[in-house]
């Protein structure tokens, strides 16, 4: 009657599904679950290091588990892109992603590991004063906010309630969070462990399915448009590369750095991150192969819904339920990481920085995280598309972020602080004016006509590095002036 209620003060969603009782249980069960593992061994004595960090203890099976989970919380995005482009989609979201990791972890995890901060921010502060450190932390904010992953999770319920997408969105931004403001880093590694589990075990109990009842290759060629299994999936190479230099993300990623951070050492961040470039390929085969077969299989839906829709009507009720609750657990894993990571750096790298009183830093921190919840929650229902969301912030905030975040790391490459940050505000500028005069001749943000056929991560990447460069030749011909 309750349920009956609510629903009666909200709009309906047109294309909601009716779920039978054996769906719903082990959602229901998975909820129970998280909810346990979240609240359970609460340390009120907790440091602001151990909120943050967990006590830098993570083991290599826990790193593992969390950075698996926690990158690749955009499931229905990739379900919405395979169900539009095809194959493209491990050229896409898989490819660029193996590369740059792999990369990271020789490079920078033992590096960022043995640094001993506690955020990005944290560098930049250290190593290019107020001014880079404030601009950083405004840029790892947009970073980190969980807008495309709420907005999926709103998705997600609407699709099973029949609640307009707002309500639907706040109930699971709210009920993703609420354990994460009261355990820290730590109630985000095991609830990550569970949820590792069940996204793996989900998506193979749905593929083994269809191929079982309805074949392999042979049934996908026959049944999927050619376009589908082509590298581009009928997009411009133009378009494929921007998705490649966002791929360059994984450098400047926060759940990276602080996963890093609180590692127990530059041995276990390295392997942990090689290893789970193993698991991403794997879970990559199996979310690519069940979105050819919705493609294959579904007609005229909601591309975003693709993943839940299959399983909904191919698999016996409580399979789909174990598959629904494998996508919810892999959405979940991000939002409360995300939620985390983005009150640290209201709480700890802006509001901390900037005041000058003795405050509770644990509560600023837990209520800077229902700021960054509330910011996520208006961007997701303006912009409602999970891919575009992850194109604009990665067009925008990339190029500024990478050379001066990579510096860090490696001082040869760094130039003077003022260029440091000419850096962060010239190329965030280039994109942003590229955006904002597409948006003026578009019909939508969500159909951009780009200006001058230009995307607006070329401009900011390429200022950013006659930027960089620019500083380095001058300090490097100032130091040979002055050593001569």
């Amino acid at each position: 009657l309750f349920l009956s209620s609510i629903r009666n003060l909200v709009l309906r969603y047109p294309n909601m599904i009716e779920i039978n009782l054996a769906e719903i249980l082990p959602v229901i069960i998975y909820l129970i679950s998280l909810l346990f593992l979240g609240f359970r061994k609460q340390d009120r004595s907790t440091t602001e290091s151990d909120y943050i960090l967990g006590g830098r203890q993570l083991t290599l099976p826990s790193f593992i588990a969390t950075l698996v989970t926690t990158w690749y919380g955009g499931i229905l995005g990739v379900g919405e892109f395979t169900y539009r482009y095809g194959f493209s989609n491990w050229l896409v979201f898989g490819f660029p992603y193996y590369i740059f990791a792999i990369l990271f972890a020789f490079f920078m995890a033992p590096k960022i590991q043995s640094s001993q901060f506690l955020s990005i921010p944290d560098q930049f502060y250290k190593n290019y004063g107020k001014t880079g450190g404030y601009l950083g932390t405004f840029y790892t904010f947009f970073m980190t906010l969980p807008a495309p992953y709420i907005l999926m999770v709103g998705l997600f319920i609407q699709m099973i309630s029949g609640w307009s997408l707002w309500i639907s969105i706040i109930v699971g931004t709210f009920f993703s969070m609420i354990y994460v403001s009261t355990g820290g880093f730590r109630a985000v590694v095991r609830t990550d462990k569970l949820q590792f589990l069940l996204m793996f075990g989900g998506f193979t109990i749905l593929l083994v399915y269809l191929i079982a009842n309805y074949g392999g290759i042979r049934f996908l060629h026959s049944n999927l448009p050619s376009q589908h299994l082509s590298l581009t999936g009928g997009n411009s190479w133009a378009y494929i590369f921007v998705w490649f230099f966002i791929g360059l993300w994984t450098f400047i990623d926060p759940g990276f750095h602080q996963r890093c951070y609180a590692a127990r050492s530059p041995k276990t961040a390295r392997n942990g991150i090689l290893i789970s470039v193993g698991f991403w390929f794997i879970f990559d085969f199996l979310t690519t192969s069940t979105g050819l077969y919705a493609r294959a299989l579904l007609r005229d839906i909601n591309p975003v819904l693709s993943f839940p829709l299959l399983s909904h009507n191919i698999l016996p009720p409580l399979l789909s339920g174990l598959f629904i609750t494998g996508i919810l657990a892999t959405i979940m894993s991000t939002v409360d990481s995300l939620t985390l990571l983005s009150g640290i750096t209201i709480g700890y790298d802006f509001w901390k920085k900037v005041t000058k009183r003795k405050i509770d830093s644990l509560k600023i921190l837990k209520f800077s995280m229902y700021i960054a919840a509330l910011v996520s929650i208006i961007l997701s229902i303006l912009i409602p598309s999970v891919i575009q969301i992850w194109y604009l912030v990665g067009s925008l905030f990339i190029p500024p972020m990478l050379l001066p975040l990579l510096a860090c790391y490696y001082p040869y490459l760094r130039p003077g602080r003022k260029w440091v940050v000419l850096n962060l505000t010239i190329p965030f500028a280039s994109s942003f004016i590229f955006l904002i005069i597409s948006l003026f001749q578009s019909t939508s943000i969500l159909k951009l006509n780009y200006f001058l056929n230009i995307q607006p991560m070329y401009p900011g990447l390429i200022t950013s590095l006659l930027v960089f460069c620019g500083g380095i030749i001058k300090k490097r011909v100032g130091m040979a002036i002055q050593n001569s």
